[in-house]
């Protein structure tokens, strides 16, 4: 049974017209049992131009070692979330010496590196009633409607704890789970907008070379430090326009009414 199994990862290699033997030349058939990509997904790759063209003799298509590796690559790229059009972008770049494959999939991962640890979690019921703490009956209730938290088999699912966590600060401070909800969606449609234009800034003056002769791995480089600074520029240039905004409301007059509305709201 192992002996059949190696045959077929390794078919026999083919003979060419003068009897002799081609190494490692396969027909499209062969070519799928060794990769194991379906030979129709071979001919698509062929009909997007990601994958070379066989060569034709007579009527049979016959693949050699560099379709193998190159049906290895694109699997490794659409496991990346690159589209096949990407891919065949990217790889008529390298094949023309345009691009160093080696270090743009070097940019590539550093584009894709995250920009913060909060990752979900899901608690059992004793962890979220720990997380709660001495808290109102209800408070369970209300991050289930406000999607703070989800529902998941016997325990609950925190997409983003660091967020939870904000939100409990701000009710033990005496902000309601809404308005810190209510915030939150401020702030994720504004900085959605935000990120989406700094991105194709950063796009077009990568493209540009930032206004020098870089390669893939200075760019890497740079994006890099772009993830702590990037993070520490947003946190500087919210709390100065916070600072503005607030000193507009109040020098407006429109503060000296609160204390009273909230008193007359907790009557």
């Amino acid at each position: 049974m192992i002996a059949a199994q190696a045959r077929i990862a390794s078919p026999p290699p083919i003979s060419d017209n003068h009897g002799g033997v081609s190494e490692e030349e396969y027909t499209i058939d062969q070519l799928a049992t060794a990769t194991r990509v379906p030979s129709r997904t071979i001919r698509f790759y062929q009909s997007k131009g990601a994958l070379q063209p066989p060569q034709i003799r007579g009527r049979v298509a016959f693949y050699g070692a560099a379709h193998v590796e190159r049906l290895k690559l694109i699997g490794s790229l659409q496991d990346r979330g690159l589209s096949i059009r990407a891919i065949r972008d990217l790889l008529v770049q390298a094949d023309k010496g345009e691009l160093a494959l080696n270090e743009w999939l070097g940019l590539e991962q550093q584009l894709q590196e995250p920009w913060q640890s909060d990752r979900a979690r899901v608690l059992g019921a004793d962890e979220l009633r720990e997380l709660l703490g001495d808290r109102r009956p209800g408070a369970v209730a209300d991050l289930l409607r406000l999607e703070l938290i989800e529902r998941q088999g016997d325990g609950y699912l925190v997409r983003s704890p660091a967020l939870l966590q904000v939100a409990l600060r701000l009710e033990a401070a005496g902000v309601d789970f809404d308005t810190a909800a209510g915030a939150g969606a401020i702030l994720r449609k504004h900085l959605s907008r935000a990120a989406a234009d700094l991105t194709e800034f950063f796009f077009k003056r990568t493209g540009e070379g930032f206004g020098r002769d870089l390669t893939a791995a200075d760019l890497a480089a740079a994006y890099r430090e772009l993830r702590p600074v990037g993070v520490e520029a947003v946190r500087l240039l919210f709390g100065r326009e916070m600072e503005r905004s607030l000193r507009k409301l109040v020098e407006s007059g429109a503060t000296s009414a609160l204390p009273a509305k909230a008193k007359r709201r907790k009557r």
